[in-house]
């Protein structure tokens, strides 16, 4: 069930989303070559208890950290770890999410450490306008698909695979909320979109074969021909005038 929210709401929203985003915004500079993920994890959780707010993610499902931290061929939900030292050349995607006035913000961008292969440059890049792209059509009388069919038509036209089972999602008083956000167009124009829908819009998309798997720790998705993958994704809220970035750095 789709629960759009109230201007109120959304404006409680924007408080735990401005946290986010300031919060990314610091984590950006402490990805760097010698660090380790754990390093990064560590410094999320600080920064959130600082602001007073409680990391969404750490025991979501039992996920066991703060952040999310997927690097290279890992596309989403790594689990960072002191073993994992960051190196010039990684792309590395940061997912964090906090819980404040009982609402959730979410975010994830996709951070580039020293020079790296213009391939995968370019690949950051262009996961990068798809959420721009599909942010666009977040407009009341458009439908989901529209947002999924601007990922889609950008990605392809640069043969990427799209990510597939995972997706973008509702947020608010929960972590995910309907509707789902897919990322390329399945059955139908799905549910129209009014004003008062949140949502968290989210690419992720590999520069080789859409096929992905989980590794053994239950979390960790990688790409199946272990090629690099980039995620960006924002919390959007539709008004009368259009979608509002409340996770906009």
């Amino acid at each position: 069930m789709i629960h759009l929210k109230s201007a109120k709401e959304i404006e409680i929203m924007k408080g735990p989303s401005k946290i986010v985003a300031e919060i990314l915004l610091e984590l950006r500079e402490t990805v760097r070559e010698g660090a380790t993920t754990a390093d990064v994890d560590k410094v999320a959780e600080e920064l959130t208890l600082k602001k007073k707010a409680k990391p969404a993610f750490k025991g979501y499902r039992g996920f066991p950290a703060s952040l999310c931290i997927s690097v290279n061929e890992q596309v989403v939900h790594g689990i960072p770890s002191p073993k994992r030292i960051l190196k010039s050349g990684d792309i590395v995607g940061l997912d964090f999410g906090v819980i404040y006035d009982g609402y959730y913000g979410d975010s994830a961008m996709t951070v580039p450490i020293g020079e790296i292969a213009p391939e995968v440059d370019r690949l950051v890049k262009v996961t990068e306008q798809c959420l721009y792209r599909a942010i666009e059509q977040a407009v009341p009388g458009n439908y989901i698909s529209d947002i999924s069919g601007a990922v889609q038509k950008l990605a392809e036209a640069n043969n990427y695979g799209i990510v597939r089972e995972f997706c973008g999602h509702g947020i608010g008083r929960s972590l995910h909320e309907d509707p789902p956000v897919l990322n390329y167009v399945q059955n139908g124009k799905g549910p129209k979109i009014k004003p008062g829908l949140v949502l968290a819009i989210e690419p992720m998309i590999n520069l080789g074969s859409d096929k992905v798997k989980i590794l053994e720790d239950g979390w960790t998705v990688i790409t199946a021909d272990g090629r690099p993958s980039a995620h960006f994704e924002h919390t959007i809220a539709v008004t009368q005038n259009g979608p509002e970035i409340l996770t906009r750095i």
